[in-house]
């Protein structure tokens, strides 16, 4: 018989199956809402043959998109998906271009956004300071030989 006054030796083991449990039900979750958060705005970029910018610093590019309806949305500050004004962009690109002068400045339009639309977001770009504005486009599938 026992006495109430007898130690129980202590197990020293961690279970760890709980743990795996709680660790694969975040990596669903992350897999599902990684995508959702790269999104961005839609745009369907135009296709141009210029060769890729090679000097990429080790920040992330200010890029002001255009999207079809000739909205505009920077990709700088916590509403991103939401169309910012002039003012805010003029702001927003002052800013970083204050803090990181070597940041690359980027358009990326719509292919069916009117000329002048695209124009204007580049002289807003240029109000905040912008000496060089590089454009975002799609690779071609094959580069057109003129006749």
């Amino acid at each position: 018989m026992s006495t109430p006054l007898q130690k129980r030796k202590l197990m020293g083991e961690i279970n760890v199956v709980p743990y795996i449990d709680v660790m694969l039900v975040l990596l669903v979750i992350f897999m599902v809402t990684a995508p959702l958060l790269t999104q961005g705005i839609k745009v369907e970029l135009p296709k141009a043959g210029a060769e890729p910018i090679d000097e990429v610093p080790d920040h992330l590019p200010v890029v002001l998109s255009v999207d079809a309806e000739g909205n505009l949305y920077i990709n700088i500050g916590d509403d991103e998906d939401q169309p910012a004004t002039a003012k805010e962009v003029v702001a927003r690109v002052g800013a970083v271009l204050r803090n990181r002068p070597d940041t690359p400045i980027l358009v990326k339009a719509d292919r069916s956004v009117a000329y002048g639309n695209v124009v204007g977001a580049m002289v807003l770009l240029q109000q905040g300071g912008a000496d060089q504005v590089g454009f975002v486009t799609d690779p071609l599938d094959s580069y057109p030989v003129p006749e």
